[in-house]
This record gives structure tokens, sequence and C-alpha cells, in this order.
């Protein structure tokens, strides 16, 4: 959602501000609209500080999102302290100048993101409206009766329960493609887990990624075959970041492998399995294989990191593994790589968002060279894929319709004939 909307917005919101303000008496001129602006300055010096401690992002931030921040809290003095002499106008601009300030700051770290490609799915996302193709299992249960093939596929809600690991999750969801309706029992197919970043839903992939409409076009073209896709929690909650390990956030690894997989394989019996991350999502991809290759025998990782990342090695750590430096070592795919020694049946693709010979390097690009590099020497087969774009969700969705097609061969979707690396 960039373009026009946004920049009406942000003229809207300073319009107001500007009239909030207003050509007042000397006192307020001279002492309280300064007193704001050094208030909003220091709110966003603040907020700025407990960003960066956090470790939240694989990127700076953007500017203008730290002067959104600081105009809020700006705002908001202005609002608060000149209500009281302010007309019924003055007093409705300054709630409107300051409430537009928010909505800027969320417009501008959507622009950076791009959680919300468009008003539509923002919308969607906001409400809680249904997925695209999404349906009950009654309505699943009278397909598979027909025993033909839809034209679609289907997203179902599925229960993984948390019986292995303990770990309290979300609902989640899984992408039934058009082939699997053709039979009874249905045909075997392969299974792709999809994991999202730092912030997140377990249906960013289908609203934000684009991934029902990726793998239906796929279908399309391959007589209705395309892999299963398991939308999975492994966070627990939208502001928690358990990086896919476990520890004192949680036992997020064994609810995916010890939860998730046996679940789907019991309820819709996949064939194979492979992983798909954007982001920490990418990181938790490249992580669960390199640990679980006789689950997983091929994974795309879009922008991830190094090692599971909460901020600095120490803050990891501490916030991850409750300062255990072995337990952060046990989830090190570099380390876990080393111990493990040869592989051999695992592939993958590192997919650069923003990689075509950028300077500085784009986000993910020296993590995917370094672990590409040390997984070739173990018996890795795998490669690194640059593509345009940036670290956002618009270009994760693109990262996943350009490798989906080797993926799907990788692991022996029926129809589709195994492709070399995109």
């Amino acid at each position: 959602m960039r373009g026009a909307i946004p920049i009406a917005v942000e003229l809207l919101t300073i319009v107001a501000l500007v009239y909030a303000i207003g050509w007042r008496g000397r006192r307020w001129r001279v002492l309280s609209v300064p007193a704001g602006a050094v208030t909003g300055a220091l709110f966003g010096a603040i907020i700025h500080w407990h960003y960066e401690t956090l470790g939240l992002a694989s990127e700076p931030a953007p500017w203008p999102m730290w002067l959104w921040v600081s105009l809020t809290g700006f705002s908001v003095v202005i609002a608060v302290v000149g209500w009281r002499g302010a007309g019924w106008w003055r007093r409705n601009a300054s709630v409107f100048a300051a409430s537009f300030c928010l909505l800027s700051t969320g417009l501008t770290i959507n622009g950076w993101l791009g959680y919300f490609p468009t008003v539509y799915a923002a919308w969607g996302q906001l409400t809680n409206a249904p997925l695209p193709g999404q349906a009950d299992w009654d309505a699943v249960a009278a397909m598979r009766h027909k025993g033909v093939k839809p034209s679609r596929g289907v997203v179902l809600a599925v229960d993984s329960g948390d019986q292995a690991s303990g770990f309290r999750h979300r609902g989640e969801w899984v992408y039934l493609p058009p082939a699997w309706f053709s039979s009874t029992p249905p045909v075997r197919l392969p299974a792709v887990l999809m994991l999202g970043g730092e912030f997140n839903t377990p249906a960013d992939w289908i609203r934000a990624g684009e991934a029902v409409s990726t793998l239906d076009a796929f279908a399309a073209t391959h007589a209705g075959n395309a892999p299963i896709a398991v939308f999975a929690d492994a966070t627990g909650g939208f502001g928690v970041d358990t990086e896919c390990v476990n520890g004192s956030r949680g036992n997020a690894a064994d609810h995916l492998t010890a939860d998730v997989v046996p679940a789907i394989n019991v309820q819709f019996a996949a064939a194979r399995w492979g992983v798909v991350g954007f982001s920490s999502g990418g990181t938790c991809a490249v992580d669960l294989a390199v640990m679980h290759p006789g689950t997983f025998g091929a994974f795309v990782d879009v922008g991830g990191d190094l090692a599971p990342n909460a901020g600095t090695r120490s803050q990891t750590v501490d916030r991850l593994f409750g300062g255990d430096s072995e337990a952060w070592s046990s989830f090190d795919p570099s380390t876990v790589i080393a111990r493990h020694g040869t592989y051999s049946d695992l592939s993958g693709l590192f997919a650069v968002p923003g990689g075509h010979g950028a300077r500085p390097k784009a986000v993910g690009q020296t993590a995917a060279e370094s672990l590409c590099g040390l997984g070739s020497a173990h018996g890795i087969d795998c490669s690194i894929v640059e593509l345009p774009g940036r670290h956002d969700w618009p270009s994760a969705a693109t990262a996943f319709a350009a490798t989906l097609p080797w993926l799907a061969g990788r692991l022996q979707t029926p129809g589709v004939t195994a492709t070399c690396r995109t």
C-alpha cells in the first residue's frame, strides 16, 4: 500500500498539525511549542533506543518513521497543552493531527515492510475476513466425496496440537491443491512449511505473501498438482520472536517438528517435506532443515539471518536461551552443520531480494554467502538466487513464486519435472 494514499494522509496530517499549532500568544510560541518539539524529539529518541536494544529487524528502520514517531509525540503535547485556550475547530484539528501522525507512522512502517500490500489486504487482515480459498471441513469432505478436482486449491483451518511441545500457538492453516481432491485416498503430495518474520500471524504468507494465488497458478499449469502448504505458528503471538528455537519463549522448534509435521502427515498423508521462510522465518528454514535432514529435504531462505537473532549475540543468548550459550550453539546453523558432518540428501536456495550487486549488501546476502559456502562444503546442494526488490513482503511473494518450481520438483511433486535452480 504505497503511492497516493500515504502521501495524501501525510499532507492532511501536516495541514492539520500546522492549524492546530496556530499563531497564538507569545508564551505559546516561545515556550509551549518549543517544549512540545523537545518532548516529541525525546519521545522519538526513546522509542529508537528501545527498538535498537530489542533487535527487532534485520535492517535499520527508515528515517521517515522516526520523524513521524517524533511528530506523534509532538502533536499529543500540542493537543494537551493547547486544549484549554483553543477553540472548537482547533481542538478537533489537534486530535486529528495526533491521530494522523500515528497513522502516518503506521503507513511508513507498512511502506518499509510491505505487510499490507493493498488496501484490500489491510481491510481483510484488520477485519479478520475469510482467507482466499478458505473452506471448512464439511466442504472439504463434500469435495473429496465428489472426487473431482476443483479449479483452485482450498485453505483449511487445522489443529496440530501441542502434545509434544507444550507450545501455546494460534490457529494454523493448510492449503490443499486441486489434485488432493481427485481420489480417495488422496494422491501423496509433498508438504511445505511456510514461516513468516518477527511480527507475524500464521496467515501472513497467505495475505501478505500471496502464497495461495502463487500455488493456484502453479497447480493450474501442472494438472492440479502442487505441494501442500502448511502455514504454521512459530511464535505464539504477533510480537513474540522465538526464532523457531526451544527456549525461554517456548518450544517453537518442537512444535513445528514434533506437533505440526506429524499432524499433517496423519491428516493429509504428506509424502515429503520442505520449508520456506522469510526474514527470521528464513533463518528458521535453514535451521530446521540442517537440524532435521531426515524430515526436510529442501529449504528456501528468503532474506534470513546467519543465526537466530534477537539483538546482539549476548542479547540473543539471554533472551532466547536464558543465558545458556551451549543451547544457542545447538540452534546456530553454522555450528549444527559443522557438527553434523556430510549431508546426503538436502538441497536449499538462498533467495536475496535486492541482491543484484547492491552496495552495501542486501539484507541476508552475507548470511546466504556464509551458510551456502559452509553447506556446500558439507554436502548440501545449495545456491544463492539474487532477485529484484528489497526486504519486504512483496519481494518475499516474488521470491516464493520464483523458487516454487524448483522446490516442487525437488520434493518430487507428481506431474512436476525437477528443474535446475531458478
